[in-house]
Formats: structure tokens, C-alpha cells, sequence
């Protein structure tokens, strides 16, 4: 049984992420910076049972395509560092648009607990879920959270405990593109597979969906001009199909995915 636990706690900007930093940590917290950059990396500590927890705050983001700084640096610590949980701290009040961060992170294939925060607005708002089987849809524990009233903040430990001595494989979520997409991805996942070390640290396929999202870093990160002839052959092919990029068409089968598993568990009262 693991002693000592790293956490990150991601959410979109607004989600109470940093409310439900300070509830974990309270004044066991520093603040530095990442390597090379000037984004602020917050971490604190807390206690749970007999496990040390090491809590850091990412950058709110509302995406893992490094758009911008803050999602680049976000991405970069949960691939290269691997904390042993990432919590998604959800606006469970506007719940669509907070699972896009959350699916993204289900494609990673990472540990995931997601936190359904402000759940006391959902109530008031006439909503309720049907919280097994959302989370059976998402493939993550969920825990209803209220961080400014501090509501759930056990729970949510107790989450991130289990996940963290789970010991079993845990497997990537698969999201359908289409036919279309999905013929374009099985002709770059082979190629970008043949690099040993990226793809280990990746995933052969979430890389290839990545390079077609046009995502500038993982661009840089192939060496074979090959590769990326393929993948200029998909995108015309995809966009001569669909008359959008890659990177729209892919956005929308996301949201259809979230839509569907939010219209499965999601009820008025």
C-alpha cells in the first residue's frame, strides 16, 4: 500500500478548483513556479488515513491541445511527472462543458477521480444525477462536492486513496470518431508507434488523434516528415468529407459522446 501519493487537481478556469485546493491543504501550501515558465505552480499537502498526500494545483484549462501556456504545462505535468490521481474538479452546473476537459483526460488513460463541484446548485436548479451510472459511462469515480460550504472533502480523499492502490491495468476510454476519422487513425497510429519511447509515453493513438487536432507540440515531437505527410493526406481527406478540419469534427463526436452519457444519467426532478 502506497505511504506517499502525488494528486493534481485540474478543472476548467471558475470550476472551485482552487477553493477545493485550500479545503485539502489549508496552510501546508507553497507557491513556485514550472521549469522555463512564468505560470504559477501551486502545491500544499494533506493527510488522509495513514497516506501523505503531495496536492498540486495546475493551471485551470478548459483543454489538454496546447493551445495555449497553461494547457501545455498542465499536460506536460500529468504526462511527465504521472502523479498517481488526477482530480477533475467539475462545474457540475454546467456539466456538458466541463466534461470536455474530463473526456480528454479518460483518453489519456490516466487515474481519474472526478469531483462533481457546486452540486448544491444542481439541486436548486431541478436537476439530479444518476451518479453510478454516469460514472460507469466515464469510467471514473465521481464524488458530489460543495467546495465553499467545504461538503465532501472525505469523500473525495477517500476517491483518491482507493485510485491511487488501485493496481489494476487501467484501460484507455474509447471514443468513437466515425468511420471515417477512425480509418484516417489506423493509418497514422502504426507510424508514430514505430517510436518506442513517445508512444509509451503517449499512446500510439491518442498521439495520432492528436496530430490530427493539428496540436503544434506533438507536431514538433515527431521526426519522420513521413509521418507528417500521412497525417496532411488525412486532414485533406477528412475536410474534403466533412468541409471543417480534423480538429472541428473531432471536438463535435467528443460533445456527442458527453451529450449521450449526460442524456443516459442525467434527470429533472
Amino acid at each position: 500500500m502506497k505511504r506517499k501519493i502525488t494528486v493534481a487537481l485540474a478543472g476548467n478556469p471558475n470550476s472551485g478548483k482552487t477553493t477545493i485546493f485550500n479545503n485539502l491543504t489549508g496552510a501546508r501550501q507553497h507557491v513556485g513556479n514550472y521549469p522555463g515558465v512564468t505560470v504559477e505552480k501551486k502545491e500544499g499537502a494533506c493527510r488522509h488515513g495513514d497516506v501523505d498526500i503531495n496536492v498540486v494545483d495546475l493551471p485551470g484549462t478548459y483543454s489538454l491541445t496546447a493551445y495555449s501556456i497553461e494547457e501545455l504545462v498542465a499536460r506536460d505535468f500529468i504526462v511527465e511527472e504521472k502523479p498517481d490521481v488526477v482530480v477533475d474538479i467539475v462545474d457540475s452546473s454546467n456539466l456538458e462543458r466541463n466534461l470536455y476537459l474530463a473526456v480528454q483526460f479518460m483518453e489519456l488513460g490516466v487515474p481519474l477521480v472526478l469531483a462533481f463541484n457546486m452540486s448544491d446548485m444542481v439541486k436548486a436548479r431541478g436537476y439530479e444525477f444518476n451518479l453510478p451510472k454516469l460514472s460507469g459511462l466515464l469510467g471514473a469515480p465521481i464524488v458530489p462536492t460543495v467546495g465553499h460550504k467545504g461538503q465532501g472533502m472525505e469523500e473525495l480523499l477517500d476517491a483518491v486513496v482507493a485510485t491511487a492502490q488501485r493496481t489494476a491495468t487501467r484501460k484507455s476510454a474509447f471514443i468513437g470518431y466515425g468511420k471515417e476519422i477512425e480509418e484516417e487513425l489506423r493509418k497514422i497510429e502504426p507510424l508514430v508507434a514505430r517510436d518506442e519511447a513517445l508512444a509509451g509515453r503517449y499512446g500510439a493513438r491518442w498521439l495520432a488523434v492528436k496530430l490530427l487536432e493539428n496540436d503544434k507540440n506533438v507536431r514538433e515531437m515527431i521526426s519522420s516528415p513521413d509521418v507528417l505527410d500521412v497525417v496532411r493526406q488525412s486532414e485533406s481527406r477528412i475536410e474534403g468529407i466533412f468541409g471543417d478540419p480534423p480538429e472541428i469534427v473531432i471536438t463535435d463526436r467528443r460533445y456527442g459522446f458527453i451529450s449521450g452519457a449526460c442524456q443516459e444519467s442525467v434527470r429533472s426532478t
